[in-house]
């Protein structure tokens, strides 16, 4: 039986303690919210498989903005759908943690840097969270800013004459931060409504795959976070990319391996 993706791509999450990441795996992986959820003591792991390219790429308007709108030409045939298997490594966030889970930032060639925008410290936390990332993973790795609890903030902006709007970082605010940092986007999310939440994994998908399309990826070299066709036996060979202690680790977690 032929395996169901074409690609599999190392993505971790990372940021302070409390700002959601595991719901968000979770989230994505099993479609489901706990309000309750343990510490993270080291790494989670969880996986699914995404479409990446064209033609999902297009109708999400993930990557290929301009060409949304347009009627699909008569004369060309879409391209036969890509698929990528995200290995998901979700780090905790205590800083008695912190050099353990550093660690895990290498091979990845992904990662969502995520902070809870109603907790403003937990934004401030991100330049760190970024450098640390940027010293231990691969040159080039995609990074995209998360501002999970979306739920909890109605509007873009704060103020205070909104009682039921619990926002403390302004949309305008991370999307600056953004420019400043040198990351390519921001996506507001909602572990527990689930808005948001495929969004932004698909925009570090896409992005991973837009560069295995250019080359800038040797397949055969796990320390690029990405591995292509035939890259071991069966669907869950090398998923690990490398790093079979952390997944041991997950499997323990309760959710470890995800939904695929």
């Amino acid at each position: 039986m032929a395996q169901p993706w074409d690609y599999i791509a190392k993505i971790v999450s990372l940021g302070d303690s409390g700002c959601g990441k595991s719901s968000l795996t979770v989230r994505l992986c099993e479609g489901r919210f706990s309000p309750h959820h343990d510490v993270t003591i080291g790494v989670e792991f969880g996986s699914r498989i995404v479409p990446v390219g064209p033609p999902a790429s297009h109708s999400l308007s993930i990557n290929n903005p301009s060409k949304v709108d347009r009627p699909p030409s008569p004369s060309k045939k879409d391209p036969q759908q890509k698929h990528m298997k995200l290995s998901l490594w979700d780090t905790a966030g205590q800083e008695t943690y912190k050099s353990i889970t550093r660690s895990y930032f290498r091979g990845a060639s992904g990662a969502l840097l995520i902070f809870d925008i109603t907790r403003k410290n937990t934004f401030l936390s991100a330049t760190s969270w970024l450098n640390d990332l940027r010293v231990m993973a691969e040159e080039g790795i995609v990074v995209v800013l998360v501002g999970n609890k979306s739920d909890l903030a109605p509007s873009s902006t704060v103020s205070d004459a909104e009682a039921d709007n619990k926002r403390q970082v302004t949309r305008e605010e991370a999307e600056e931060w953004c420019k400043a940092n040198g990351v390519m986007q921001y996506v507001e999310t909602s572990a527990k409504s689930g808005e948001g939440v495929e969004q932004a994994f698909l925009e570090v998908a896409e992005r991973i795959y837009q560069n295995i399309e250019a080359g800038k990826y040797d397949l055969n070299d796990r320390r690029s976070g990405v591995k292509g066709p035939g890259a071991g036996g069966g669907n869950r060979a090398g998923v690990t990319l490398g790093m079979n202690d952390a997944a041991k680790k997950g499997k323990q977690s309760g959710w470890g391996g995800g939904c695929c």
